[in-house]
């Protein structure tokens, strides 16, 4: 770490052309497709695209976009067949317009606070009016406006941390009302809405198989696709620390041999303190697993102290420079070129 941090040290100025010709240069996307994968992203929402150079930073650095927070629940549809989809729709189709790869986050959360699911969700009781609603939701948000994301959308995170610490499955309203059977309901409608998207469950505390989610995941998906659940991948989110990603390598490839079509990813990764050998190692995890497609990283820049808990966690500082961390990913990547 130290020698990364003398190497780069005269590279880090803000706003010089040197750095605007580095970073073009060492695009992360375009590296991480050299290796055999599909992409390098990031979470963002098309707002922050509009403020100072994170629309450069993804549009030179990513190639794969996921909306934060506006395409949950409670942001789509806050009141029962009341949709809301166009602040989601300007980054899709920034997407789209940017020829990026997109994911779409999130159809049924197993969080029930804020950013989550709308009350009135919460207050239905009945089981078939409850499978109703999740299926029509589904229908609609996949479809988009004008049904304009139909096949534009990469992968889906159907259903997102539904599992809990102990390896089964969390008792959320939708756990008390149905049960399982939410699960098959929502990837079933899933399919049907776009035969064409990857079909994921995403969930924390899978960067070990140490963890009772990863255990959970691994019993509960293989059930699943017995069952005929059409499961495509699973996505790990990967919200560590410092040395959070020795373990990665092992949790993912243990969660892509579930079956022999199952892809994975790693889909929310932050790192606290950017620590860059915690980084690389954990994006070297999804190198070495054949069928993990891609990184996706939470945040573009550490977005400034007041907006957040705990900073210092992106690839790109607050006043929008890449870290020693974006550069030893660019470095071992560039290697490891065929």
């Amino acid at each position: 770490m130290k020698l990364l941090s003398l190497l780069a040290a005269p590279l880090l100025v803000s706003s010089s052309p040197l750095l605007a010709e580095r970073q073009a240069d060492r695009s992360i996307d375009t590296l991480f497709k050299g290796v055999g994968k599909i992409y390098f992203g990031a979470a963002t929402e098309k707002a922050k695209l509009e403020t100072g150079k994170t629309g450069a930073i993804v549009q030179q650095n990513f190639g794969q976009v996921t909306n934060e927070y506006l395409m949950k629940w409670d942001q789509t549809e806050p009141s029962r067949g009341q949709f809301n989809l166009g602040p989601a729709d300007e980054l899709v189709q920034w997407a789209i317009t940017n020829s990026k790869s997109i994911r779409g986050h999130t159809l049924v959360w197993g969080d029930e606070s804020v950013h989550a699911v709308p009350q009135w969700v919460l207050d239905i009781t009945d089981k078939a009016t409850l499978t109703e609603v999740i299926q029509t939701h589904i229908k609609t948000v996949m479809a988009g406006p004008n049904n304009a994301w139909k096949g534009k959308v990469r992968a889906w995170d159907v259903v997102n941390e539904v599992i809990g610490d102990d390896g089964n499955l969390k008792n959320t309203h939708f756990f008390q009302v149905l049960g399982e059977d939410y699960i098959g309901i929502a990837f079933r409608a899933a399919r049907e809405a776009d035969p064409t998207a990857k079909l994921y469950i995403n969930d924390y505390n899978l960067e070990s198989n140490t963890f009772g989610q990863h255990k959970g995941m691994l019993n509960y998906v293989k059930k699943w696709l017995a069952e005929g659940i059409p499961v495509d991948g699973i996505g790990s989110q990967t919200h560590i620390q410092l040395g959070g990603a020795d373990g990665l390598e092992t949790a993912l490839r243990e969660l892509a041999e579930i079956d022999g079509k199952l892809e994975v990813a790693v889909t929310e990764l932050d790192v606290v303190g950017s620590d860059p050998p915690t980084y690389w190692k954990a994006v070297q995890a999804c190198y070495h697993v054949p069928r993990c497609v891609g990184v996706t990283t939470w945040e573009v820049r550490d977005e400034p102290i007041a907006d957040q808990a705990t900073p210092n966690k992106a690839l790109f500082k607050e006043n929008y420079d890449p870290k020693d961390a974006y550069y030893q990913i660019a470095d071992e990547l560039r290697n490891l070129q065929k």
